[in-house]
């Protein structure tokens, strides 16, 4: 199976209408989501928690090559790393404190349980597609900028530390800003 068809940011249309907000079957095109830029990042959610009865949500994100997006921790939420193209290192410190990366590339998958601090960083242009736990993947819509215009050449969005630490509360994760990947192990 492909996942190409999955948030191509260059088509289709975005807005909370899209999804149907209740557990019930519905399908999109390429391109069709709720869309969101994030700093220099599309983010879009293909499935929310609303959908799924707060189980999972499922979303996309299409990233430039771009700096070490700040270490965090989420308290009750898993997220995974699909690259579907590009390459994204990923930065995990485990339960007993030992830090590693690894570098992804296409077809590569990675897992972050919940409590682990973490972060990642696009090293070559990419589209990921993520799953976390349900309710999450509205984090990029509130902490971002919502917009139906999914195309390329959007503006970035860069949020203001209130709406950084309101979304991080809402979402039960804290950022870690002192945090120091250095000594992570490959």
């Amino acid at each position: 199976m492909s996942f190409e068809f999955l948030a191509d940011a260059d088509s289709g249309s975005g807005g909370k209408s899209v999804l149907p907000g209740s557990p019930e079957a519905f399908f999109l095109r390429r391109g069709e989501g709720e869309h969101a830029v994030l700093f220099a990042d599309l983010f879009t959610v293909l499935l929310s928690g609303d959908e799924t009865e707060g189980q999972f949500g499922v979303f996309t994100s299409k990233a430039p090559k771009g700096q070490l997006i700040p270490a965090h921790s989420h308290a009750d939420t898993h997220e995974t790393f699909y690259v579907i193209e590009g390459k994204v290192r990923v930065y995990v410190e485990d339960r007993e404190g030992r830090k590693t990366s690894r570098l992804l590339t296409p077809g590569d998958f990675g897992f972050v349980p919940a409590g682990l601090a973490h972060a990642y960083q696009v090293e070559e242009s990419a589209r990921l597609l993520g799953v976390a736990t349900g309710g999450f993947e509205r984090f990029f819509q509130q902490l971002g900028q919502p917009t139906s215009h999914a195309g390329e050449g959007q503006p970035p969005f860069v949020p203001d530390p209130a709406r950084m630490r309101a979304a991080a509360q809402a979402h039960n994760m804290r950022f870690l800003p002192d945090f120091d990947w250095s000594d992570a192990a490959e």
